[in-house]
């Protein structure tokens, strides 16, 4: 029997969707085959998920209890296949769908630890994981440069849209998805504004001394 699809469902597909879109175009700019469309866009899409899922104890999985998480993959990454060419800098196009992901996965992540009656650090560590984990895990087995190691602020991002979910989960003042669309503003925006103007967090300046250095002081002997 047929069960209507929520609203809070379609837009879980939806933000599949956008995540899965950025596995299939690294695909494209592979120059790779459907299959391997279809593989970058599901682990990409539903990676996050069922990291948050494992570490949460929510069994079975995600894509395992609704396979309309997996349709939407496949859904995104045939999309891909037939109109990346259409689009002159994929790359860019990835790292604004990235942005758009993200900022759906961090309050994803951390309104489904929440539901389950885990605390606030939890829901948000849990947000953090969802909205980064697909797309450092797409890189990786890409061997694309990894989004997270881009000096524009990226985790920040996720984790202020979490913060921000979890504060308003817990004051109740919103409606549920009121809360949700402020909190995936928030992280889209600080994502987006890092892609467009460069927005940096500090970074550590001092290097450690090389292993020639070390030699040389002995601290460690010649081979």
């Amino acid at each position: 029997m047929m069960h209507a699809i929520s609203l809070e469902q379609w837009f879980n597909y939806a933000g599949v969707f956008v995540f899965a879109a950025t596995g299939a175009l690294v695909a494209s700019r592979r120059q790779l085959d459907l299959v391997a469309f279809l593989f970058l866009a599901s682990i990409t899409g539903i990676g996050g998920g069922t990291l948050r899922d494992l570490v949460l104890g929510s069994m079975p999985v995600i894509w395992v209890k609704d396979p309309g998480y997996l349709l939407a993959c496949a859904a995104a990454a045939v999309s891909v296949y037939f109109t990346a060419h259409l689009f002159e800098s994929r790359y860019r196009l990835l790292l604004w769908l990235d942005a758009i992901g993200l900022a759906a996965y961090c309050v994803m992540g951390a309104d489904k630890s929440l539901t389950l009656g885990y605390g606030p650090i939890v829901a948000v560590v849990t947000g953090v994981l969802t909205a980064t984990f697909g797309g450092i895990l797409r890189d990786v087995v890409a061997g694309e440069p990894s989004v997270l190691m881009r000096k524009e602020v990226y985790v920040t991002a996720a984790l202020a849209g979490a913060v921000v979910y979890t504060i308003m989960h817990a004051v109740g003042l919103t409606p549920q998805i009121v809360s949700a669309v402020v909190a995936a503003g928030v992280a889209f925006i600080i994502r987006g504004g890092a892609l467009q103007f460069s927005w940096t967090l500090p970074t550590h300046s001092r290097r450690g001394r090389t292993e020639e250095q070390l030699r040389q002081d002995g601290i460690i002997g010649e081979e």
